[in-house]
């Protein structure tokens, strides 16, 4: 069989070195999702479970989708392809190869467009820990500011320049990242992440000594102790007071400690007041018998590494056959799992804990990313020179969103290079028009965060899952996991187990299907009487909600750009006809 190569491929691109290209795809997986979005999702199910799914799904799909899409990236490069629908048309040579492939130049574009959003919350919370404003005495009164500072009261309420609201920041963040885009990958991407991943993890570190020594903040709740907030973290089964008079039962709080036994004289005054409570202990078989759990913890591993992104297919693909893509994925995700579980778990859901409580903590949010912004104000303010490490803290955080962030305009820049055959400037150019009207959208219609949390839902999450599905029947059945292994191992200092062949082949893919299915039944389709998912209601107005029209917006405008990477692909089919016809 001949191997053809596409004429087209930049040979100027190119990581420095190995250490480069780990600290590259660290920095992509290490940000916001670490600090956020997985204390806010940890939080959301209740902690326990959710720590086990995570870590079942790390290992089960995590990690061998990782290798997957380094190796199938590396592979692709080696014949000048970088952007998805040109790797997945290496990978396999048929005419709908390059247009699956689509999903993947949409995600990061798509994500891109709320990241910076959030991003730009960062360095504004930095500038104003500076300013000596984030000096708060509650949760409420830090929930204020952060609501006032994003324009969730209102749409539009987030397009204002003034030290407390978002909007000077994010015309600072998008610039600094248009900047180092059009850098490239060495001078740019990689240089940023040399500086900026090593130094977060040292701040992160300092930070967390800190919440970990914190005990009761409330001396009149003792029970909210950061001790109690690791048992809420871990303990996958739990004890919880719900209201029965509601259908289904509303939970009230969760018990936490051996002083709130039933027993106890705090919780048997409580019934004595209310015979309408009761306690009830919900197993951890109950728990993870919801497909949601599951989908929410594959997604945050896939969020988390980058895996169903796009991103490591394109970072991979810019490694020459002498790289170890087996060892530098291992790297890369550990380093990326130490922030996310150590260092931002640890930070934020226990210090969240003593804050709010359980309950407080499972309704904190509007959306994923939103209970670090509400909480580790507080933490700072009960450390000395907390204004200074908050402001610091705040803004390495900001760093690392921008590592994040770059890593989700190289696809665009990748595919526009090769599909339209344009310089970097030209795609750099092009590429930003669309993410700052994207991103527009999302910053006005920021009442309620409804564009932020529907793009993250049907892009972050669902997106990203049915992608990372794709790619692991691809490698497994299509590609052949044998020749994948022969592949990967090519320069390897170690050696794949070989258990992960029936892992990637077999229970990988059945993994996936199956959480999918159920989370299509219960929570899409309603069998069973399950709850809906409140983004189904938000667009169908099922069971009495109303239709949401942002929630329409969101869907509109990630269809737009699928629209805009489709008729990329179709003016520009001898790009990939030499591989369809290998």
């Amino acid at each position: 069989m001949i191997e053809h190569k596409a004429t087209y491929s930049r040979k100027g691109d190119a990581w420095s070195s190995r250490m480069g290209v780990i600290l590259a795809v660290s920095g992509s997986a290490v940000g916001l999702g670490n600090f956020l979005r997985f204390p806010g999702k940890a939080a959301e199910f209740g902690g326990g479970a959710f720590m086990l799914a995570y870590f079942v799904s790390f290992l089960v799909i995590g990690l061998p989708i990782c290798w997957a899409e380094w190796t199938m990236g590396r592979y692709a490069g080696e014949k000048g392809f970088h952007s998805c629908p040109g790797i997945l048309t290496a990978v396999w040579r048929r005419p709908a190869a390059k247009y699956i492939g689509i999903i993947g130049v949409v995600i990061p574009i798509v994500i891109y467009m709320y990241y910076v959003y959030i991003e730009a919350w960062c360095l504004g919370y930095a500038v104003n820990f500076l300013a000596g404003t984030m000096d708060f005495a509650s949760v409420e009164e830090s929930a204020r500011f952060w609501g006032h500072f994003i324009g969730v009261e209102k749409n539009g309420g987030a397009v204002a320049f003034s030290l407390d609201s978002v909007g000077l920041y994010l015309i600072l963040a998008f610039i600094l990242n248009i900047i180092l885009i059009y850098r490239g990958l060495t001078k740019g991407i990689e240089w940023f992440c040399k500086y900026a991943v090593p130094t977060l993890i040292v701040l992160a570190i300092i930070v967390l000594v800190r919440v970990l020594t914190l005990g009761a903040p409330d001396e009149t709740l003792p029970e909210r102790s950061i001790i109690n907030g690791m048992g809420f973290m871990w303990n996958p089964q739990k004890t919880i007071i719900e209201d029965v008079r509601s259908d289904p039962p509303l939970m009230l709080q969760e018990v936490v400690g051996n002083e709130l036994s039933r027993s106890s004289p705090l919780v048997e005054g409580v019934f004595k007041d209310a015979p309408y409570l009761r306690m009830r202990t919900v197993s951890i078989w109950e728990q993870l018998c919801k497909p949601g759990l599951w989908l929410a913890a594959a997604s945050q591993i896939f969020f988390s590494l980058s895996v169903g992104f796009g991103i490591i297919l394109t970072y991979a693909s810019y490694m020459s056959r002498r790289d170890d893509v087996v060892l530098s994925g291992l790297t890369a995700g550990s380093a990326n799992e130490f922030c996310e579980v150590a260092l931002g778990g640890l930070i934020t859901v226990p210090a969240g804990f003593a804050f709010l409580g359980a309950a407080g903590l499972a309704g904190a949010g509007l959306g994923a990313f939103d209970l670090g912004f509400k909480v580790l104000p507080l933490v700072f303010s009960e450390m000395p020179l907390g204004a200074f490490f908050g402001a610091l803290f705040f803004f390495l955080l900001f760093l690392a969103a921008v590592t994040s962030s770059l890593s989700m305009l190289q696809p665009g820049i990748a595919f526009l290079e090769e599909g339209l055959s344009l310089r970097r400037g030209q795609s750099v150019g092009i590429l930003t028009l669309i993410m700052a009207m994207g991103c527009g959208f999302v910053v006005y219609f920021s009442a309620g965060v409804k564009a932020l949390d529907t793009l993250d839902f049907w892009v972050g999450t669902f997106l990203i899952y049915v992608l990372a599905a794709i790619q692991i029947v691809l490698f497994g059945w299509v590609m052949g996991v044998e020749k994948g292994f022969a592949e990967a191992h090519k320069g390897a200092a170690m050696r794949i187990p070989r258990i992960f062949i029936f892992l990637i082949k077999y229970v990988c893919p059945l993994f996936l299907l199956s959480v999918f299915a159920g989370w299509l039944l219960i929570e899409v389709v309603g069998v069973g009487g399950g709850t809906l998912d409140s983004h189904i209601t938000d667009l169908f107005g099922v069971r009495g909600q109303a239709v949401h029209p942002v929630a329409w917006g969101g869907i509109g405008l990630i269809a737009i750009v699928a629209l805009g990477v489709f008729l990329v692909i179709r003016s520009a089919p001898h790009r990939y006809r030499s591989m369809e016809n290998a």
